[in-house]
């Protein structure tokens, strides 16, 4: 056999080894085309947009304003014809009118019915015979001094003194004062209404303090 002419097993191995190294070549260029398209994609902006960088530096760039002052306030933008805005207060509601209460009118007073008048005195107090003589005061006789003492003495009715008034003194303070004293200790006849039953009344005593 000439080395021309192959043995069919090994013309088989031969195209088998071949196609196989065909086929890996296809697939590392599939791989590297791959490649390329994606990086060609992720570097080049979407139709119809500028680029970041291109973009920023195509817009006008202004100074930033200089701060404000401390207490000031910024101006209010202009309107479209070039007049300021103004600032408008609106007018507070005008607040609910409150009716006025109604006034009541007292109603009026009746006078308290006024108790009956008792029955008027028909016979005032008198002194009871063999009542003590008032005492003669010893340094008032001593001086001897004198004069007479009206009393008003009020009478209960049972014949009892009990508050007594100097009407008229006698110029002695020594002898107003036993006359007072012995006006306390003296009984009466008590006063009497037309029917004669006793009441409460006054009585005008004078007393008389004479040196002889």
């Amino acid at each position: 056999m000439s080395r021309t002419e192959e043995h069919p097993a090994d013309l088989l191995r031969r195209l088998a080894r071949s196609r196989w190294a065909v086929v890996a070549g296809a697939f590392v260029l599939g791989w590297v085309l791959f490649l390329l398209v994606v990086t060609r994609q992720s570097g080049e902006p979407a139709p119809g947009e500028a680029a970041p960088a291109a973009a920023l530096a195509a817009l006008p760039s202004e100074p930033l304003p200089a701060p404000m002052p401390a207490g000031t306030s910024a101006p209010l933008p202009r309107t479209a014809d070039g007049e300021e805005p103004r600032l408008v207060e609106e007018a507070p509601a005008p607040e609910p009118v409150q009716p006025e209460p109604e006034t009541v009118e007292p109603a009026p007073v009746e006078p308290a019915p006024v108790a009956p008048v008792a029955s008027s005195i028909a016979q005032a107090p008198e002194l009871l015979p063999g009542q003590p003589a008032p005492r003669y005061p010893a340094s008032a006789l001593r001086r001897g001094e004198s004069g007479t003492v009206v009393l008003r003495v009020q009478v209960d009715a049972e014949g009892r003194a009990g508050d007594v008034e100097i009407v008229e003194r006698s110029g002695s303070r020594e002898l107003d004062r036993a006359a007072a004293e012995a006006a306390l200790r003296w009984r009466f006849q008590p006063a009497r209404d037309g029917e004669g039953r006793p009441l409460p009344g006054e009585a005008i005593v004078p007393v008389e303090f004479q040196t002889e």
